[in-house]
């Protein structure tokens, strides 16, 4: 009997400590809570609009949780000079961890997928890889990686491009001087300098090996290079396979990251002149048109290109518009504002993002913006040194009046949008005294 009152008061106590804690825990989630959700300002208690100290209150959300780092991502089209202005960021110095063209695994894997579902792995890649993660990406990468280890990053296609003049050509020389002088590890064509240091520059393994400046590096282990990237200050992500810039949302979003989105944009007409001459085989039939001085407008190719167009348009737009998430966060570059003004565009692009225009940056600004390589340079296309001045209006004297105009009418309002002028003869089009560039209206 004694024992059943003593079991009935030992489970009474434990009740009562039980309820105890629960109050505790309660009293402590509350002010946890209250610490960090932020308080309204009286004028939004009031049902006064008060943007501008929200504004403030996400960006001081996103720096306290993100631990200072700054991620930067420049989302681009093929051939609009990303190259360049990503070496902006590659080039910055020991506390910059810089990507180039991750989403080109997810792409090459999954090629009949399009859509939501494409544009959702998107965003876990990279989400995971501004948090130093590289497991979502493993997935993607063939052959997949052992042990976390690959030799294939950014460079898996090597093999079926082994019997091309220009791959032999890069495979003659040290992949790193010959692209871009920049000293980094070989990541399908360019290079991320961070990965080319040590501890994450390995061994070089026979047949398996990444050329960098002066030394080659083995088979790259992730699961080191994460943990590396975390001892950077920065990351920085360059990507011509997304366009979708509301997709980004959730990770404007994220407390984790202080993410800063720079849109690269480039006259239309110069992108396919840049793309007819770079990729001749993907580019045949706008050749043979070009030649030829005649497009026929219902084509497919003229179709995707109108696509393009637009959904380079409607991402700017929505950046334009200035969301909430995005106040602060977005960034409209013209590739011919960086060519004419490559210095004071380095400054604003560093200002914007955040972080200290490096000594090391501006000196590789100033080295590769004053000399162009040879036209018949297998490499030129992959270059980044350029004398600047010229490049902005080189695609005027190779693209056809014909196949300017079919751009036009396509492109029209993209071009209208970002300050293009249209040419109404080919006359005009050649004379380099009329500018083609106007000033660039933000809404």
């Amino acid at each position: 009997m004694e024992t059943k009152y003593a079991i009935i008061f030992i489970c009474i106590v434990a009740l009562v400590i039980i309820e105890q804690e629960t109050n505790i825990l309660s009293r402590v989630s509350d002010e946890l809570i209250q610490r960090v959700t932020p308080h309204p300002t009286p004028q939004t208690q009031q049902g006064l609009p008060s943007e501008e100290p929200e504004e403030e209150e996400d960006i001081m959300d996103a720096n306290s949780h993100s631990g200072g780092h700054k991620h930067i991502l420049i989302l681009a089209s093929t051939r609009t000079g990303s190259s360049f202005v990503g070496e902006f960021f590659n080039q910055h110095g020991d506390n910059m961890f810089y990507l180039y063209e991750p989403l080109w695994h997810v792409n090459s894997m999954l090629k009949a997928t399009t859509g939501s579902v494409l544009a959702g792995i998107h965003k876990g890649v990279l989400q995971g890889l501004f948090l130093c993660d590289f497991t979502p990406l493993e997935k993607f990468i063939s052959p997949r990686p052992r042990n976390h280890v690959t030799s294939t990053l950014f460079f898996s296609d090597a093999r079926r491009y082994a019997s091309s003049m220009r791959f032999l050509h890069l495979l003659a020389y040290s992949l790193c001087d010959a692209l871009c002088n920049c000293g980094s590890v070989c990541l399908y064509f360019h290079y991320c300098a961070a990965l080319c240091k040590k501890p994450v520059c390995t061994p070089a393994v026979k047949d398996l090996w990444n050329q960098c400046n002066t030394q080659s590096c083995g088979p790259l282990n992730l699961a080191l290079a994460s943990q590396f990237c975390l001892t950077k200050e920065h990351r920085a992500i360059k990507t011509v396979r997304l366009r979708q810039l509301d997709i980004l949302r959730p990770l404007l979003e994220d407390p984790r990251l202080d993410l800063r989105v720079i849109q690269l944009v480039r006259d239309p007409r110069a992108i396919l002149a840049s793309r007819l001459a770079t990729f001749p085989d993907i580019f045949q039939k706008w050749r043979t048109w070009a030649r030829q001085g005649k497009v026929p407008e219902d084509d497919e190719h003229v179709k995707w290109l109108k696509e393009e167009c637009d959904s380079v348009r409607m991402s700017a737009m929505v950046g334009l518009s200035r969301p909430r998430w995005l106040r602060r966060r977005y960034m409209l570059l013209r590739y011919e504002d960086v060519t004419r003004y490559p210095m004071q565009k380095a400054e604003e692009i560093y200002s914007f993002a955040g972080i200290p225009f490096s000594s090391q940056a501006r000196e590789w600004i100033l080295r590769n913006t004053q000399t162009t390589p040879a036209n018949n340079d297998p490499l030129y296309p992959w270059k980044t040194n350029r004398n600047s001045l010229e490049q902005a209006d080189k695609w005027r004297f190779s693209l056809p009046y014909e196949v300017v105009q079919v751009v036009q009418m396509v492109c029209g309002p993209t071009m209208e949008l970002f300050g293009y002028s249209l040419v109404d003869d080919e006359k005009t089009l050649v004379n380099r005294s009329v500018s083609l560039l106007d000033p660039l209206y933000l809404m």
